[in-house]
């Protein structure tokens, strides 16, 4: 199992940014996936999840109404768009995966919201 983000950087308050998450080792469509993010001295927290059915997600209170977790089944790969960012964003973003009774995640991608 693989899973490679991409997409983070330096974006200003207010502005917008789009995360990918390539993956790969499993079939892509049958699994529940998910977006979590680790800000310095914190632990790591859920962002938004999606189900097989790509209508069902759940976000974190804190950044639900401003972003937007979708799939691509045929692309087999994760997105995560984020409008409207605070600083409070300023994490490194990980997508994961539950395969077989183990919970994999990608190196992660660097989130930084500042003017």
């Amino acid at each position: 199992v693989q899973l490679v983000e991409s997409g983070g950087g330096l974006v200003q308050p207010g502005g917008s940014l789009r995360l990918s998450c390539e993956t790969s080792g499993f079939t892509f469509r049958s699994y529940v996936l998910s977006w979590h993010r680790q800000a310095p001295g914190t632990a790591r927290k859920l962002v938004a999840y999606i189900g097989t059915n790509p209508t069902s997600t759940l976000y974190n209170e804190s950044v639900k109404g401003r972003f937007t977790i979708s799939r691509d089944n045929d692309k087999k790969t994760l997105y995560l768009q984020m409008n409207s960012v605070k600083p409070e964003d300023t994490a490194v973003y990980y997508c994961s995966v539950d395969f077989q009774n183990s919970r994999y995640w990608g190196q992660g991608t660097q989130v930084t919201v500042s003017s």
